[in-house]
């Protein structure tokens, strides 16, 4: 077993509670299904939002899919201009018997623009 870290994203359409609470549960249960974890494979979850998205922390959405027991934290990003909107990050670390190079990192919605080496979008 390793530790490794699993990054995601996810950009939502409003800046909504329950908009921000279903993008970012959505983001954490695809990072968690493309990479097979369970929760107790986690070790902590480091989740960002973009400086125009304030309804909600979304570990919010992560303590009501039932990690309830894995540190979770929100921290806003570096407000950069030219910077994609209303995104939520997550940065999750996992203890995984994965090699990094089959780790699968998770861009939902507009959020594909952010990696596209990752996501197929290119």
């Amino acid at each position: 077993m390793a530790v490794r870290a699993i990054r995601g994203a996810t950009q939502l359409d409003v800046d909504e509670r329950e908009h921000l609470l279903e993008r970012t549960a959505e983001l954490v249960k695809a990072v968690l299904e493309a990479n097979d974890l369970e929760n107790e494979d986690l070790i902590s979850i480091l989740f960002t939002v973009t400086s125009d998205l304030r309804s909600e922390f979304p570990a919010v959405a992560g303590r009501q899919i039932g990690l309830t027991d894995v540190p979770l934290i929100c921290m806003q990003e570096i407000p950069v201009p030219h910077a994609l909107p209303r995104v939520v990050r997550l940065m999750l670390h996992t203890e995984t018997p994965r090699s990094r190079d089959k780790i699968q990192h998770v861009y939902l919605h507009g959020a594909v623009a952010l990696r596209p080496d990752l996501t197929g979008a290119q």
